[in-house]
């Protein structure tokens, strides 16, 4: 991945991607299988370390107390740590483009004051909650509720899938507040203390994807809040989570490849060394196909993606262009780590082999920030304007 890496960054962002690189080969690399075969979520220490490397402060602006890059550094990030496992990558992936990046776009300048300098510290991380049992792929129209109590808000209700909320200090809840309103004009967000009474965080069991990263469920039992604690503006809820998802999306993307160059360095080490009928199975063509189109993709999708990392930064990047490239990359990679499991036969299966840890884990890449379904159709209505109104 290296060599296609390099002449795309400056040399700057090539130096943090292979900075953390290293983090990830001599302090992740040989601690994942024992961790997971134990059932254990990330260390603290290995936030606490990631925090020490600026990770969750990449595009946060120095003067609230982040490395003032843009979203093209936390994307190297993504593909540095979601090499060795996506687990650890979307740990600080979800914490700074679904946590910090809301409130750095939309919090008032209290807010920022308040919570970006220990968000981009790792010393604090807000979690998203936007699924909810009822609601998944139909985020527009929460039913988890905040209702306006004089100057302030009762919220009630569930949200679950929430990733990073056994580490949240607050998580920023997508709640309905004008169940009247237009389309896209229901919604607004809170941050919401996970500490506050009537908030109930219970760790999601049975998860066999993402193992090491927290997934959970928070229940907000007549929770109060001020509209202090509002983000962003009243009703503008879909505003705030949409713009969060268009970066999350690209985030998701820079996992998949990840794994797929995982994978591809695998296989590819693989093929030359067994030998089958009388020398290496990398001299079949059939073997020879696949790993050509693991590198194939690897290296299209790796130009896309940091193409469109810069026009979010330039803030000219469309929605439907982070769904193209999270649909294409997630489905590309996960067909193309079946086929390397194949080549390598019986050996995939083993979990010390690597390839069944990626393989599982890009099925996340396939529904996270929006199932690649329900992203298919807001992906084609540019394409038919004629009858964008109608499609389902």
């Amino acid at each position: 991945m290296d060599h296609h890496l390099k002449p795309l960054l400056v040399e700057e962002q090539f130096d943090l991607y292979r900075a953390i690189s290293r983090f990830a080969d001599e302090e992740l690399a040989d601690q994942l299988l024992g961790w997971e075969r134990n059932k254990v979520l990330v260390p603290d220490d290995v936030i606490e370390k990631l925090g020490e490397m600026g990770v969750f402060g990449l595009p946060i602006p120095e003067s609230h107390g982040g490395q003032g890059g843009g979203l093209t550094d936390l994307l190297m990030a993504g593909l540095a740590l979601s090499y060795q496992s996506q687990s650890v990558a979307i740990t600080a992936g979800a914490a700074v483009s679904l946590g910090a990046t809301p409130v750095f776009m939309f919090g008032t300048e209290k807010q920022k004051s308040e919570h970006l300098p220990d968000l981009a510290s790792g010393k604090r991380i807000f979690a998203f909650g936007l699924s909810e049992p009822g609601r998944g792929s139909d985020a527009a129209n929460p039913e988890v509720v905040a209702e306006q109590v004089g100057e302030g808000f009762v919220i009630r209700g569930e949200k679950c899938w929430i990733t990073n909320a056994a580490w949240a200090s607050h998580i920023v809840v997508h709640a309905l507040t004008d169940a009247n309103g237009r389309n896209g004009h229901r919604s607004s967000c809170f941050i919401i203390p996970r500490d506050r009474e009537g908030v109930h965080y219970q760790e999601m069991e049975g998860k066999t994807v993402w193992p090491l990263s927290s997934t959970g469920s928070i229940v907000f039992d007549s929770v109060e809040a001020t509209s202090d604690e509002l983000l962003g503006e009243l009703h503008e809820g879909f505003h705030v989570m949409a713009t969060a998802l268009n970066g999350g999306r690209l985030f998701v993307a820079s996992l998949a490849l990840g794994s797929l160059a995982f994978a591809l360095d695998k296989v590819s080490g693989y093929v030359q060394q067994r030998d089958q009928f009388g020398g290496p199975i990398g001299r079949f063509q059939r073997v020879q196909d696949v790993v050509l189109e693991m590198d194939l993709v690897l290296e299209r999708n790796l130009t896309w993606m940091i193409e469109l990392g810069k026009r979010y930064d330039q803030k000219t990047m469309e929605r439907e262009q982070a769904a193209k490239l999270k649909i294409d990359t997630s489905r590309a990679a996960s067909r193309l780590l079946q086929d390397a499991m194949e080549v390598c036969g019986g050996v995939s299966a083993l979990d010390e082999f690597g390839l069944a840890r990626h393989a599982a884990d890009l099925f996340v890449t396939r529904v996270g920030e929006g199932s690649n379904r329900a992203l298919m159709t807001q992906a084609v209505r540019p394409l038919l304007p004629d009858i964008a109104d109608q499609l389902q």
